[in-house]
């Protein structure tokens, strides 16, 4: 980890300056399962006002004690900083490794390790594979959307929270590399199947873009995966590039974040300039701006679900919040707490809740989500793509 940034990167990490700030949480609790999670940025500023944190304040001190007395008494600094993080209550704080932390860092370049799938809830609370990524392990073994998933490892994952298959799906905490297997319970039309992956290093595309119709005023569908490095120009660039009268189906589902620049840079395709968000540090309050030159006249509608969370949920409340998208689907996870990390001894690295963020509008999105303009759980999608073509935005 070298060089400092000052731009709101939630896994970077600087010796010696203030400590950005961390939105997502981009492997511990994404809404991907083997992909990277599907990890959040002129109005008047609002007055800062302090939220209440639905846990106790953790003492940073405390920490880097315990973690230093660890090291010192050749202990695991993991586990003892570990312990008193969960004495806190805070939800989303961890602690990490140097190896996890990295893995951390890597994603956010892109770069994954996992089988290459993502997945979603089901209504009867079961776990269905949402998307395949080509190519890899899942890919390979004729894994398709739709497929349900029962167990991993033998585990079941019914009633399990998504973001625990991630852990498990990637092998968190356990050691896994590349190469390591994970064992897969499938079920497809009733038909049991097991299947047998190797963990891959693996680099998807973080936006993909397709038309949703052949004619000269078709729409397209921009599916954000993550908001990795260099994705909220991707969508800035997509959106340049489609024609004037074509609608925009800007795809969250299963996002659950990454970096928060990137959603703001993603936002300002939409935005001519003004508010995305206000964030608090321990009762100061910010804010975040989109660039101006945004296109602020063609149909916008975004499509979300449970997956949809941290910065992806901080892009839906911004478009929703400023009249400039219908969103359609199911009500989104519910993370909008602001972590902030710091180094502690033997390269393990805490983060610590010491914030939350809200929409334009002055909403929290933390345990709450953004509930949709239009409630869709079944054929969202194609609901969706009825809203934007209603809105004259083609089909």
């Amino acid at each position: 980890m070298s060089g400092c940034s000052h731009r709101f990167r939630p896994r970077g990490l600087c010796r010696g300056a203030a400590l950005t700030l961390v939105f997502g949480c981009v492997l511990a609790t994404g809404a991907a399962t083997g992909s990277l999670p599907q990890d959040p940025d002129p109005l008047p500023e609002l007055p800062a006002r302090t939220v209440a944190s639905s846990h106790a304040p953790v003492d940073r001190a405390e920490i880097e004690d315990a973690a230093a007395r660890a090291e010192a008494d050749g202990k695991s600094v993991k586990e003892a900083a570990g312990e008193v993080v969960s004495r806190s209550g805070d939800r989303w704080g961890a602690v990490y490794d140097e190896r996890e932390y990295e893995e951390f860092e890597q994603a956010l370049d892109g770069s994954y390790l996992g089988v290459g799938l993502s997945a979603r809830r089901t209504e009867g609370g079961g776990v269905a594979v949402s998307r395949v990524q080509p190519g890899g392990p899942a890919d390979r073994a004729g894994i398709r959307e739709g497929d349900l998933l029962r167990t991993i490892d033998g585990r079941r994952m019914d009633r399990r929270p998504v973001p625990e298959v991630v852990a498990l799906l990637r092998g968190d905490g356990t050691g896994a590399g590349e190469g390591t297997r994970v064992v897969l319970g499938l079920v497809r039309d009733g038909k049991p199947s097991t299947q047998i992956l190797k963990r891959a290093r693996l680099t998807p595309e973080a936006v993909t873009v397709s038309r949703l119709g052949t004619g000269p005023s078709a729409a397209y569908l921009l599916k954000v995966s993550a908001f990795t490095k260099g994705s909220g120009q991707d969508v800035r660039d997509a959106v340049r590039e489609a024609p004037e009268d074509a609608g925009i189906l800007l795809d969250l589902r299963a996002n659950s974040g990454g970096l928060v620049t990137e959603a703001v840079t993603a936002a300002s395709a939409f935005l001519d300039g003004g508010l995305v968000a206000t964030y608090d540090v321990r009762g100061e309050e910010q804010a975040l701006y989109a660039d101006p030159g945004g296109d602020t006249e063609r149909p916008v509608v975004v499509l979300v679900d449970g997956g949809t969370m941290s910065a992806a949920e901080l892009l839906t409340g911004a478009l929703q919040d400023r009249g400039r998208a219908v969103t359609v689907g199911s009500r989104t996870f519910g993370k909008g707490s602001v972590q902030m990390p710091s180094e502690l001894a033997d390269g393990a690295v805490a983060e610590l809740t010491v914030g939350h963020y809200r929409t334009p509008a002055g909403r929290s999105v933390e345990g709450t989500g953004i509930t949709p303009d239009l409630v869709a759980h079944d054929r969202a999608q194609q609901r969706a793509e009825t809203v934007l073509s209603g809105l004259g935005g083609g089909s």
